[in-house]
């Protein structure tokens, strides 16, 4: 493989407990077998069986030469998750950590740093949701006439090249602990949120980059002194959205500062005609809980299109602002959080990598078919914005997506490929792939 070419060596240090003498499936043939039912967007572990199990296609031969493996015939889809029960969640979280550290090392995402830094955009989503409770760390909601039982996860995903959000860290947001008692304790009993969960992820994602210089963006939620304090104790920087009703007073103080530095602004026309004007401030006070006073740096962005629309965006930061990266923290930071949103959490959902579809019924087992699900979605996200696509869609005087259709067409096609045709084998000279940065 072009970006990891240790790829295989990884998949074999991951763990196996199955009993040896009953083992028939290498554990290289059956990751890549998870990962494909989300490559090709099955919908489903059962779809397996139907779309990708049958011996007179040269799936076999394929899968085999991706896995590097002579695996004689195909599994079905409960080898799989029987096979996942045993490895765990864990391995597959440190894979997909040395995937995204091969790739910064690479330096094949440099093209979204913001000033030098990596951008990892942090956010919350609700993963699964039952009527019953699912297991005892279920997060439960509270209606009029039901409850609902939810799965949730603080995510963090790193900004790449063309509005790329690649997965590289996760903390699941669940009760690993419960009320003993009834009545007031348990009212006082409080359920795990993406704050407390984020206070376990920034540290485990400075212990799996611990040199790589890293700004975080995130919405408003986390413009508050304990977030902003865990932040630059990992040495990193961040842009937050900042709103007036999330920091009413420093939103004050903000406005004020501003009408005593007119010359701190900066207007911007885009090649489309939307006019951008930039207004930054030092130094604005934040009050925090313990009566504490301390600063920040503060930007606003008011855009107009070509139609005349006007919308107002503000950020809080603690990266130097000055007239040279005013424009540079707003775009590649604070505007990039919605990547998140978009290319990360609603494609997981609204497309076929089904997101919240509860793949195993086993806890863990759930939390390896989501570490799969976001390490096919990275391997999608390269094919995609890499340079191959493209120039095999100039060949026929297009671009990828009016080759395609669809970015659901492209994962349609591979499925096609797998079913109908031989895959290449390794090209013995290096290939040189380029991500978009449009």
């Amino acid at each position: 493989m072009h970006f990891w070419p240790e790829f295989s060596a990884w998949l074999d240090a991951l763990p196996d407990t199955r009993f040896a003498p009953f083992i028939e499936y290498d554990k290289r043939f059956l990751v890549w077998w998870g990962l494909l039912l989300f490559c090709c967007k099955l919908g489903s572990r059962r779809q397996l069986d139907f779309d990708l199990r049958d011996s007179a296609l040269p799936v076999l031969a394929n899968v085999n030469r991706l896995a590097a493996t002579r695996q004689r015939t195909l599994p079905v889809h409960d080898t799989l998750d029987h096979f996942l029960r045993h490895l765990g969640s864990a391995p597959l979280a440190l894979l997909r950590t040395r995937m995204l550290r091969r790739l910064v090392r690479m330096k094949a995402l440099d093209g979204a740093r913001l000033l030098g830094r990596v951008v990892i955009a942090i956010d919350g989503t609700g993963h699964l949701h039952f009527a019953r409770q699912h297991c005892p760390q279920c997060l439960v909601q509270h209606h009029d006439t039901h409850d609902v039982y939810l799965h949730m996860i603080e995510e963090a995903k790193l900004v790449g090249p063309g509005g790329m959000a690649l997965s590289i860290g996760t903390a699941f947001i669940e009760n690993t602990e419960v009320p003993a008692r009834g009545g007031r304790d348990a009212e006082a009993w409080k359920q795990d949120c993406e704050v407390t969960a984020l206070r376990r992820l920034l540290p485990a994602l400075k212990g799996a980059c611990p040199q790589t210089p890293i700004c975080l963006t995130g919405d408003a939620l986390y413009a508050c002194r304990p977030i902003i304090e865990l932040v630059e104790a990992q040495g990193w920087t961040y842009v937050f959205t900042f709103k007036p009703g999330r920091l009413p007073a420093a939103w004050a103080d903000f406005q004020a500062v501003l009408g005593r530095s007119p010359e701190q602004t900066l207007q911007i026309t885009l090649p489309d005609g939307t006019r951008q004007v930039y207004r930054w401030a030092s130094g604005v006070t934040v009050e925090a809980t313990n009566h504490r006073l301390y600063s920040v740096n503060a930007v606003q962005c008011e855009e107009t299109t070509a139609e005349g629309k006007t919308t107002t965006f503000a950020w809080i930061t603690n990266l130097p602002v000055t007239r040279d990266t005013v424009g540079q923290i707003a775009m590649k930071g604070g505007r990039c959080r919605w990547t998140i949103e978009n290319q990360g959490f609603n494609l997981q959902k609204t497309s076929e990598l089904h997101l919240e579809h509860a793949y195993s019924t086993d806890p863990d087992g759930l939390k390896a078919y989501y570490y799969l699900l976001q390490i096919a979605h990275i391997m999608l996200q390269l094919l995609e914005h890499g340079s191959l696509l493209r120039q095999l869609a100039a060949t026929q005087g297009k671009t990828v997506l009016t080759l395609f259709g669809s970015l659901k067409n492209i994962a349609r096609r591979l499925l096609e490929d797998l079913r109908h045709g031989l895959l290449p084998e390794e090209p013995r000279v290096a290939l040189q792939i380029r991500l978009d940065t449009s």
